[in-house]
């Protein structure tokens, strides 16, 4: 398999942030983008943190969003300010990949999004209907939900039929 031109890393727990995977998917010439914790701890990367924006090419551009818990007693999963989710703009294609978060408002400004990967599983990031009130938020064409782990997202895509969103179930864990 060919190396990856870029990594992207949200947050530092070994689910999305597995050292020896990034080693073995990178080259020198692989950019790896991710937080300042996930930085410190490679001892290298590209620090985005929330709001900055980049172009990693004249094709794609990067833009860090907040990623962050707000439900009472698991704000300290993830706290505001020091995780990541990312828009990835490839050809005027916007992809919203959340990271680890709950229906934050910041999703309210992310503007037209094609494609959503959004993580469904508390207490860590949000409930069923956290994620259909975020979807009807950023109202994508294609919604993934993943990280859901034992969480029933079966009902999801009656569930926003009506808002003409492409529910896709996969196990992306």
């Amino acid at each position: 398999m060919p190396k990856a031109d870029y990594l992207l890393v949200t947050h530092e727990p070994q689910d999305h942030f597995d050292q020896e995977a990034i080693r073995l998917l990178s080259d020198e010439n692989t950019q790896f983008i991710t937080n300042a914790r996930c930085a410190d701890m490679m001892g290298s990367g590209q620090v985005m943190s929330n709001g900055d924006t980049q172009a990693l090419s004249e094709e794609i551009t990067l833009e860090a969003i907040p990623a962050y818990n707000t439900t009472e007693g698991r704000t300290q999963f993830h706290p505001k300010g020091r995780d990541n989710g990312y828009v990835l703009t490839l050809d005027g294609l916007r992809i919203y990949i959340a990271g680890d978060t709950e229906d934050i408002p910041e999703m309210a400004q992310l503007g037209t999004i094609d494609i959503a990967f959004l993580p469904c599983n508390q207490p860590y990031t949000m409930t069923t209907d956290q994620l259909v009130r975020a979807a009807r938020v950023i109202k994508p064409r294609v919604l993934f939900p993943y990280h859901f782990g034992k969480t029933d997202v079966t009902l999801l895509p009656s569930q926003l039929s009506a808002d003409a969103i492409d529910v896709r179930l996969r196990h992306y864990e």
